[in-house]
């Protein structure tokens, strides 16, 4: 398990880079999508600021999450970024409906856009810088683990990846005078699909989960190398809590063994859990033979 403290540095590092660089794509695309009275390069200029609220909650919630235990929240406070991705989805949401809605509404009153140089270039300048930090998001989340990282990770690439379909219609344009309601419009649902996905498992985590089969295999392999056996293993339930997880499960030992004996064995698989895997387990011991 890679230290707290090494972890919040890549989320941090990640958030600032983030929301320098959107500010300024931010500024370049509102200013041309002003000056070509684009809808879909304005809703893109916007994504792009989005995403910097979305990097600041990425380093609140952070942050917060890295709390110690204590009496009001003992299982810690690991949790809080796990409801900063869900803001981040919910922000994304309401970009996407207010875009949506005005694409059809500049297809209802047949207003046509002319795009610039300055549109292509612009464009293509976001590609390049999303995507590349899409990609370092990516990177510092499979070195931390942070699901807040993955979202804003989706959000870069939201990004880019409209800033793709623009393009397109950007060279479309001179040929279609619905092309730039219908791109906010296909721009709105890519944002729609991201959110959809990043909603989903936020709240996968935040309903409760079953364990996975990975987990699972590596748990028994633990138990078997502590006892020479999985010592029936059973009612497995993982409780996740952000960074902090923890495992609760039962085995079954022969009665005929004494309540210390019982007690070292399953603290034993305790501690090698914790050892192997960073997390806390408690395990419940019932008698060998015995259906209860």
């Amino acid at each position: 398990m890679m230290d707290a403290k090494k972890r919040n540095h890549y989320a941090y590092l990640e958030g600032w880079i983030s929301i320098v660089t959107n500010i300024v794509l931010f500024a370049f695309k509102l200013v041309v999508g002003l000056m070509t009275h684009s809808l879909a390069i304005m809703a893109d200029a916007w994504h792009t600021l989005s995403d910097s609220v979305s990097s600041l909650i990425v380093i609140l919630g952070v942050k917060y999450s890295s709390k110690p235990p204590d009496k009001e929240h003992p299982f810690g406070h690991g949790r809080a970024e796990i409801i900063a991705t869900n803001i981040i989805g919910v922000l994304l949401s309401i970009i996407a409906a207010k875009f949506f809605w005005e694409g059809i509404k500049r297809i209802i009153v047949r207003e046509e856009t002319i795009y610039t140089m300055s549109a292509i270039v612009v464009t293509v300048l976001s590609i390049i810088v999303k995507e590349a930090l899409a990609q370092y998001a990516l990177w510092a989340y499979k070195k931390s683990d942070s699901p807040t990282l993955k979202a804003d990770a989706w959000h870069h690439r939201s990004d880019a990846l409209s800033s793709v379909v623009i393009l397109i219609g950007i060279f479309l344009g001179k040929y279609f005078w619905w092309m730039d309601g219908v791109l906010s419009i296909i721009v709105s649902c890519m944002i729609f699909y991201a959110t959809f996905g990043i909603l989903k498992e936020s709240f996968h985590t935040l309903m409760g989960e079953s364990i996975t089969d990975d987990l699972e295999g590596r748990i028994r392999e633990i138990c078997i190398a502590k006892e020479g056996s999985d010592l029936n293993m059973h009612h497995i339930h993982v409780h996740n809590y952000g960074h902090h997880k923890e495992i609760t499960f039962h085995i079954k030992l022969p009665g005929a063994i004494t309540l210390r004996e019982a007690h070292t064995r399953a603290t034993g698989i305790e501690i090698a859990l914790m050892d192997k895997l960073g997390v806390e387990s408690t395990i419940h011991v019932e008698v060998e033979g015995e259906h209860l």
